[in-house]
């Protein structure tokens, strides 16, 4: 894939990954879910609204990590307008604090901003539930709600459920945008797929190795010592996603 269609692709991306509002202040307290069942809550979700977006089709697959129990994984995936593949965006949500396991903390490879507060504040475990992020700047924080759904729609009284909880933590509701889940693909497998792998200096290095085998051994030098600042240069020149058709 040509860099220039590469950086295309990651803009559409960025735009439809960063659902947000920005507001002065610190995090509003939200509180989480009380006696929170991780378990239960793991599985496929149906994005039914979420706070300033114009994608559709967008689902969660929340899984737990086959290596560290203790980590979680989410995947969120969604059709790029005009790419006509899916993609999937993959996270990992850690529960900082055992005895409030409702509150986590989530980690996405493109956040530029780092981690952010990841509150699971009610659910059913069956049909709804809804999600606040936050995430501290200086002097302000962003932040975004989720609702979800079991299934492609939720009844108006889940919905409103939901939003009542969202208003009495100061967070406005009316930001939320409906997301349409008809018509959407039938197969999520192919596509995009981002993770915390996509960028590190080995995938890179073989990405820049197909073109030259000389220039791609001497990136994965820089770049394992260069740290960070290698990198963010990496990421233009280097390999963003991972196809699998």
């Amino acid at each position: 894939m040509k860099p220039v269609a590469v950086l295309a692709v990651l803009g559409l991306i960025l735009g439809v990954c960063h659902a947000h509002t920005y507001h002065l202040g610190e995090c509003p307290t939200m509180e989480p879910q009380s006696e929170f069942n991780m378990k239960q809550f793991l599985g496929l979700w149906y994005v039914i609204q979420k706070t300033s977006t114009s994608s559709k089709c967008l689902i969660y697959n929340i899984t737990q990590s086959p290596d560290e129990p203790s980590v979680y994984r989410i995947e969120q995936t969604n059709p790029i307008p005009g790419v006509g593949k899916p993609y999937h965006y993959t996270g990992e949500l850690t529960v900082p604090i055992p005895s409030v396991p409702a509150k986590m903390t989530a980690k996405f490879p493109l956040s530029v901003a780092g981690s952010a507060d990841y509150t699971v504040f009610l659910t059913d475990y069956t049909t709804y539930a809804g999600i606040f992020t936050c995430q501290k700047l200086p002097l302000s924080n962003r932040h975004s709600a989720t609702i979800l759904s079991r299934t492609k729609s939720l009844d108006k009284i889940y919905v409103e459920k939901l939003k009542s909880a969202l208003t009495a933590a100061n967070v406005n509701p009316f930001d939320l945008s409906i997301i349409d889940q008809a018509g959407c693909p039938k197969d999520y497998d192919s596509g995009i797929y981002i993770h915390k792998e996509t960028f590190s200096a080995h995938n890179i290095a073989n990405a820049i190795r197909n073109g030259s085998e000389s220039v791609g051994n001497g990136v994965e030098t820089v770049l394992d010592k260069a740290g960070s600042v290698g990198s963010s240069a990496g990421k233009v020149g280097g390999k963003l996603y991972d196809w699998i058709v």
